[in-house]
C-alpha cells in the first residue's frame, strides 16, 4: 500500500513540480539618508523646541513666601524710618556711585571721612526710590542705579567732602542735598567755592562802617559842597533817565 502511493506521488520523469521556488535578485537600496552639514546640524540643534516643565500644582509647596515678604516689609519699614531720620537730622547727604571699592578702601575713606565728622551709609536701592518718590526730595530719587553710598553730616562740610574724595577715585559723586537745597556734582563743587558764613558777615560789617564813615564825613563838609554834591547826583540820574 505504502508502495503504491510513493509511486503514485512520485513525479515521472519529464514532468514539471506542482510548485516551483523563484528567487529574485536583491534590489538595490536608493533611498539612503543624506548627511547633514555640520552648521545645519548645529542650528538644528540651537532651534529645537523644549517644552516649558509643567508647573507646581498649588499646593505642592508650604506658603513660605507669605512669611518672607513679612519679614521684608518690616525690615524696609525700618530703613526707611532711618533714611527720615537722616535726611531731618543731616544739613549735607550727599550721593555717590561706586565703582569697585574694595573693603580696605571703603575702611580708609569712612575713617577719613570720620575725622570731619561725616557719616558712610548703605540703604538699598528700592527702599531708596519708593521712600523718596513721597517725599520732597524725589528729584534724588534717579540717582539710586546700581551700587551707591550715602555720605551724610549735621553740618555742611562739603570742602572737607570734595578734599576727601579726590583721594578715592573709586566714589564718583552724583549730587547732593544741602541745607534742604538739591545740588548736582557741579553745584556742589561751585557750593564748595563759596566763602563761609563768618567770612560774608564780616565783609558785610566793613561794607555798613565804610557806608556810615564816609556818610558821616560828607555831613560834616561844608553845607555848599554837600549841595554841589546832591545837584551832581540829581543831574546824573536825568541823564540816565534820558539815555534809557
Amino acid at each position: 500500500m505504502a508502495a503504491t502511493l510513493c509511486a503514485k506521488l512520485r513525479p515521472k520523469i519529464g514532468w514539471l513540480p506542482l510548485t516551483q521556488t523563484i528567487r529574485h535578485g536583491s534590489k538595490a537600496v536608493t533611498r539612503h539618508r543624506k548627511p547633514m552639514h555640520f552648521l545645519k546640524q548645529k542650528l538644528m540643534a540651537v532651534t529645537e523646541y523644549i517644552p516649558p516643565k509643567p508647573p507646581a500644582p498649588p499646593g505642592a509647596y508650604p506658603p513660605e513666601t507669605v512669611v518672607l515678604q513679612e519679614q521684608e516689609s518690616h525690615l524696609i519699614k525700618l530703613l526707611k524710618q532711618d533714611l527720615e531720620e537722616v535726611f531731618r537730622d543731616c544739613k549735607m547727604v550727599a550721593v555717590a556711585q561706586n565703582n569697585g571699592s574694595t573693603s580696605d578702601d571703603m575702611m580708609m575713606l569712612k575713617n577719613r571721612f570720620h575725622k570731619h565728622g561725616i557719616k558712610v551709609k548703605f540703604f538699598p536701592n528700592q527702599v531708596m526710590r519708593s521712600s523718596l518718590s513721597e517725599s520732597i526730595y524725589s528729584n534724588l530719587a534717579p540717582l539710586f542705579i546700581g551700587p551707591t553710598v550715602l555720605f551724610v553730616s549735621k553740618e555742611p562740610k562739603v570742602k572737607e567732602m570734595l578734599s576727601t574724595l579726590r583721594v578715592s577715585p573709586q566714589m564718583i559723586l552724583l549730587g547732593a542735598c544741602v541745607e534742604n537745597t538739591l545740588l548736582s556734582a557741579q553745584g556742589v563743587a561751585s557750593y564748595a567755592k563759596l566763602p563761609s558764613v563768618s567770612v560774608v558777615q564780616g565783609e558785610l560789617v566793613n561794607g555798613l562802617s565804610v557806608m556810615v564813615s564816609q556818610t558821616s564825613t560828607l555831613l560834616q563838609q561844608h553845607p555848599t559842597h554837600l549841595a554841589a554834591l546832591l545837584q551832581q547826583y540829581v543831574a546824573q540820574q536825568a541823564e540816565a533817565q534820558e539815555t534809557t
